[in-house]
């Protein structure tokens, strides 16, 4: 073994332990210094914007020199090469005027944080298997040090955010989350303005729980509605709770807080990975769909009960449904299907439906999915949306674990990730804070 393998081999471990007293600031300059030890003469960090439009150069104390003139400040998601790296989760040349230079994805476990800039000199990407690894070191290396940074959300701000909205994303978990039997991935607009819609997922055991919110308002009110709901959610159910004394419990909550002044609708929903059973209830929310076959739009029905807030004492009913393999589950609000253009037309459940059908068709990964829709989304409505619009979608494979190369596909994971090692720490236990 040469030094350069020798370094590469020691690498993960250096950085792990350089981590510890570490500030985000230091992170760039720190893992260019380990990456040039070990062959990689240049490591640049960008992060992809809350809306997952740009990537931002992450400088910290890294070192460009004046011979780095190619090194841009902010790149676009769509129409760069480092963009399409964020967006199919796969490794691609710089350019040819760069030799040597690799985008390379960002990953926590499946959500996608940004690229990094690769120097390999003299080397195909193929041959250099260390790359994958070392950009899920820094990424799981960001989300440590983000909770504690401001600088990194005024990386990833590009614009001025509202209290509610910083309450509503404080309290999300990751927007992508996967295990080897199920995918999960979720959008929320308008980011900056978010005020009543949250979603919520976790694992116990065989089972995911699900939630969707919608709170009534659009103003600071609606934020601590929403707020409140998801938390007492989360209170009850890891009190073990079942879904009706979940659901019950958020209304109580609700009632005592805001005397039936202030409402949300919602779907609470547990499905059994290993037998493919949905369970759910419904409080006055638009009723979930099943996309089956990449083809036909299944509508779930339960008798809904008043929105959780109201005092009006009428119980919820529960309602089971059987998923097959392959099965899309998606949960929404209903901004982003009654929302009008310009000219008065709504983009409609259908709207939503073909969308994600023909994309699927594409063979695109779920989370790129899910941007450019909600990209389409605003398209469509001129950037101006007057309610909050959630999706959250949910693909359960079945009892069997995904062939390897399907989930990479499905979740755009470099080609070396199994599923086993993209259940990062998230899978053990989603976190109440997605850093942003």
């Amino acid at each position: 073994m040469n030094s350069v393998e020798a370094a590469r081999a020691h690498i993960l471990g250096d950085l792990i332990a350089a981590s510890h007293l570490m500030t985000l600031e230091q992170l760039p300059g720190t893992v260019a210094s380990h990456a040039a030890g070990a062959g990689w003469p240049q490591v640049l960090i960008y992060l992809a914007d809350l809306q997952q439009e740009r990537l931002y150069l992450l400088a910290g104390n890294v070192d460009v020199g004046p011979g780095d003139a190619d090194v841009a400040a902010e790149l676009s998601v769509d129409g760069t090469v480092a963009g399409r790296a964020f967006q199919l989760g796969k490794v691609f040349p710089a350019s040819a005027s760069t030799e040597g230079q690799w985008w390379v994805p960002l990953l926590d476990g499946a959500e996608r944080l940004g690229v990094l800039r690769v120097g390999v000199p003299g080397a195909r990407v193929e041959a250099d298997e260390g790359l994958n690894r070392l950009a899920g070191l820094v990424a799981l290396l960001l989300v440590t040090k983000r909770e504690t940074s401001d600088s990194y959300s005024r990386l990833v701000r590009r614009r001025k955010m509202r209290v509610a909205s910083e309450m509503e994303w404080q309290l999300m978990p990751p927007r992508t989350f996967a295990t080897d039997r199920v995918l999960i991935s979720a959008v929320m607009e308008p980011a900056y303005q978010v005020s009543g819609d949250a979603f919520d997922y976790a694992l116990t055991g065989e089972s995911v729980h699900l939630s969707v919110f919608d709170a009534m308002g659009h103003d600071t009110a609606a934020g601590l509605t929403a707020n409140l709901a998801l938390a007492a959610a989360r209170n009850h159910r890891r009190q073990g709770a079942d879904l009706l004394e979940t659901a019950e419990g958020v209304a109580e909550i609700l009632t005592e807080q805001f005397a039936g002044s202030r409402y949300a609708t919602s779907v609470l929903a547990d499905l059994h990975l290993a037998t493919g059973v949905l369970t759910w209830t419904n409080y006055g929310h638009h009723p979930p769909v099943v996309i089956r076959g990449n083809r036909t739009v299944v509508h779930l029905f339960c008798p809904p009960a008043p929105p959780m807030g109201t005092g009006l004492g009428l119980p919820g009913a529960i309602r089971r449904d059987q998923l097959e393999p392959g099965d899309r589950l998606l949960l929404y609000t209903d901004g982003i299907t009654e929302a009008r253009n310009p000219q008065g037309q709504e983009f409609g459940l259908n709207g939503l439906t073909d969308f994600l059908i023909r994309h699927h068709a594409d063979g695109l990964p779920v989370p790129e999915t899910l941007r450019r829709l909600i990209g389409h989304h605003l398209e469509y409505h001129r950037g101006r949306l007057n309610d909050d619009a959630t999706v959250m979608l949910l693909e359960w494979h079945g009892p069997t674990a995904y062939p390897p190369t399907e989930l990479q596909a499905l979740m755009g994971l470099p080609p070396s990730t199994t599923p086993h090692t993209i259940t990062s720490a998230w899978a053990q236990q989603p976190a109440d804070n997605d850093g942003i």
